[in-house]
């Protein structure tokens, strides 16, 4: 029996070597080339090497809000203030409970009106449409009943006037240039069906007229460890998928899509708690299926401040959340796998999130659990797990800390010495603690997660420090 035991135990430590080099030279990869592409683009800046601003396409924002009257007028002004020729703002409140509506309508002055809504897309039925012009931006704002997240976006393309829409979430708000920026893909190829854009938590950082004039690491430990991850996230992984069309996921809180070929394709899809993902992997079947040219592009440049959850029941909320997106469109989409037709999305991106996002919370507990039993009975070699274990967190803190200072420094970002010391000290409890809080939540997430799967969720909001 104890022979057998450290059959397993061997088959068990071959396996997690094996795994953690796949995962560690993925982000060694990652952030050597978003780092690399960033240093690039800020040359390239400049020397003025950039499309000029006159150079533009009519674009309809799309801001899907529920109970959001903390933030929701924030995220409108801050709609306003962009450096951009021709835009549209609508608003849709998804049946929400508190005064997500009446703060917009008491804001702008807004009025009444019988607007008709196009059927592009099967939404629920708009009760009430609002409209107003701020200065030259026509501002809308559309009260339904809830149908969930998908819906309120339909309603929104249904509602839009112009070619392309964006999608940004009612707790963000955007740099003045955010919307020119994300653009230029989309005039540097006529292919380009989708854009995402970079997203930062703005806990901490004050923003006036569009422009950012303070940015802190936020006080409150668990915001703070976010901002770190998200730096990893957008920096490193997405600049490399972006460079093989093999983008399979853009943020809910900031995207810009191509209207016709969205019709096309059928929206958002309802029955989904994941819409963007499940959106831009959807883009990629209709595209390759209809044998459509197209590219999905990420802009490093135009970026989102997006409120980080501050307390870690609702960063757990959050997490389950996403977690449950993304079983939900791998499922959906699980034709990619393996699939030649495909290609790259299928063979890397798809592989890459199969593996190291649905799968890595079942396979990191397991692991954890394993050396548990294995040092109970005796089996575990504990000089030897310790040095992986270190060799791990330090790794994974160094590249983390390259990702974070390269974006700092490649937006002429100034941060304060106590902000350096508290990004390297945290850097550490992020990518060790913090991860396998959170691989216990993304592992529990399915649990019964039929009964609530297009449910918006509650987070706690605050005011965003926006002039």
């Amino acid at each position: 029996m104890r022979d057998i035991m450290q059959i397993f135990f061997n088959y068990v430590g071959v396996f997690f070597v094996l795994y953690m080099i796949g995962y560690a030279s993925f982000l060694f990869l990652a952030v050597t080339v978003g780092s690399s592409t960033l240093y690039g683009a800020k040359r390239r800046n400049a020397l003025k090497n950039e499309l000029l601003e006159d150079y533009y396409i009519p674009v309809s924002i799309i801001v899907p809000a529920y109970n959001e009257e903390t933030t929701i007028v924030a995220t409108i002004k801050s709609l306003l203030l962009q450096n951009y020729r021709l835009y549209e703002i609508i608003v849709v409140d998804d049946g929400s409970a508190d005064n997500t509506a009446q703060r917009v309508l008491d804001e702008f002055d807004m009025v009444l009106t019988n607007r008709p809504i196009q059927r592009l897309i099967r939404t629920h039925n708009a009760n009430e449409v609002y409209e107003t012009k701020v200065g030259r931006i026509p501002l809308t704002l559309i009260r339904k009943q809830n149908g969930g997240k998908a819906d309120a976006l339909n309603i929104g393309i249904n509602a839009s006037k112009y070619p392309y829409f964006l999608s940004i979430d009612a707790d963000s708000v955007l740099q003045y240039d955010s919307l020119s920026k994300i653009v230029r893909p989309v005039l540097e190829d006529d292919n380009v069906v989708a854009v995402g854009g970079a997203v930062r938590p703005c806990n901490g950082t004050t923003i006036k007229d569009g422009r950012v004039v303070k940015s802190r690491l936020p006080n409150k430990l668990i915001a703070c460890m976010q901002v770190l991850e998200y730096d990893r996230s957008f920096l490193a992984a997405r600049i490399l998928f972006d460079k093989f069309n093999g983008s399979i996921i853009i943020s809910g809180a900031f995207g810009l899509f191509k209207k016709s070929t969205v019709i096309s394709a059928g929206g958002y899809e309802p029955d989904t708690i994941g819409e963007d993902m499940e959106l831009v992997v959807k883009l990629h079947v209709f595209c390759r299926e209809n044998q459509i040219p197209y590219r999905i592009r990420y802009a490093s440049d135009a970026i989102c401040w997006t409120q980080a959850p501050e307390r870690l029941t609702d960063l757990c909320k959050q997490r389950r959340r996403w977690h449950i997106g993304l079983f939900q469109s791998m499922m959906t989409h699980k034709s990619i796998f393996a699939n030649p037709h495909y290609g790259v999305v299928s063979f890397i991106s798809y592989l890459y999130f199969l593996i190291y996002e649905l799968f890595s919370p079942y396979i990191e507990v397991f692991g954890v659990v394993t050396m548990f039993i294995a040092f109970l009975i005796d089996f575990l070699n504990v000089p030897f797990m310790v040095l992986y274990l270190l060799i791990y967190v330090v790794y994974s803190s160094v590249l983390s800390l390259t990702a974070f200072f390269a974006r700092i420094h490649t937006i002429d970002q100034r941060l304060e010495f106590t902000d350096m010391l508290k990004a390297i000290g945290l850097c550490a409890v992020e990518v060790s603690f913090l991860r396998f809080i959170l691989a216990w939540v993304r592992m529990t997430s399915l649990i019964g997660y039929h009964k609530k799967k297009t449910d918006w969720g509650e987070i706690e909001r605050t005011d965003i420090t926006f002039h």
